[in-house]
């Protein structure tokens, strides 16, 4: 009996590939705001404010209705004056699992501030989208594996162990983002999945901070998506004295001036005051 020929399953199946949020995102060409959402005792600003998973949730619920396209959610401090405290895979996954399937149910795409590609992997089951791995990939050997394998998006950062006022820093962040990006390629990240953010206040004084946000433009060079992430650092203080809540003007002031140089996401924890800087600042350009 002759069979009527079928087309192999994977013909008839094909489809492109689902497009990421991030790519949506930053389709829009407008500045992207990522909301920070600490489930710490220690961060520098934030800090034991939202370890109840309720509170937590409800800011981060807060957050999104403010405006926020994205949520950055962090279990351990990588406070970058120094003085946080380690904490184990399974004590910064426990922190997470309490608000991670509530955040994620908000419907904008959420990230894992982490260090660890343990932590990540399980994040990313969870239905996390970006890993914000502020070593960038150059400290837990594994975390380009898990990237790469679960084909979500990673934000890598600019670190140093101790800031040194002698280096030029900006080299200093080019050729820390040339050996990430290689460690990128060789573990197989899609090159369209990679943020890169220059890490304001992590291993660098107050004046290589301000150097790195006036500079910014020379990243672009990397021709990939830039975030900023300087809301409340102590750069402000060497400005103003000002302890982290006092820094809000300081802190839209500088997002301003990143995005003008080109940063297309601002990693903040005012979410609902930046929006308004943002959108005002967008239109008036818009009018010129």
């Amino acid at each position: 009996m002759n069979l009527p020929h079928r087309r192999p399953r994977s013909d008839r199946t094909a489809r492109p590939p689902a497009r990421h949020p991030l790519d949506r995102l930053l389709a829009q060409r407008r500045p992207i705001v990522m909301g920070i959402l600490n489930v710490t005792p220690d961060s520098f600003s934030d800090g034991g404010r939202f370890q109840s998973p309720d509170l937590a949730i409800a800011h981060a619920q807060r957050m999104v209705e403010e405006g926020a396209d994205i949520l950055d959610i962090g279990a351990e401090s990588t406070r970058p004056y120094g003085g946080a405290i380690p904490v184990s895979v399974e004590e910064e996954f426990c922190r997470i699992d309490a608000v991670l399937p509530a955040a994620v149910e908000l419907g904008v795409p959420v990230s894992i501030d982490t260090m660890k590609a343990t932590v990540a992997d399980r994040a990313i089951s969870a239905g996390v989208a970006i890993v914000n791995d502020v070593w960038g990939l150059q400290q837990d050997p594994d975390m380009a594996r898990v990237v790469a394998a679960r084909g979500v998006a990673v934000i890598i950062m600019h670190n140093r162990a101790t800031a040194d006022p002698a280096i030029d820093i900006m080299a200093d962040v080019e050729a820390f983002f040339a050996r990430s990006l290689e460690i990128a390629a060789r573990a197989g990240i899609a090159r369209k999945r990679i943020v890169l953010d220059p890490g304001i206040g992590f291993g660098k004084t107050a004046g290589q901070s301000v150097t790195v946000i006036a500079r910014l433009g020379r990243l672009r060079s990397f021709g990939l998506p830039l975030l900023i992430g300087l809301s409340r650092k102590r750069f402000i203080n060497s400005i103003v004295r000002s302890e982290p809540h006092e820094r809000l003007p300081g802190s839209i002031a500088a997002n301003l001036m990143a995005v003008l140089a080109g940063a297309a996401i601002v990693r903040v924890h005012d979410v609902a005051e930046t929006v308004q800087a943002l959108r005002t600042f967008s239109a008036i350009e818009a009018a010129r």
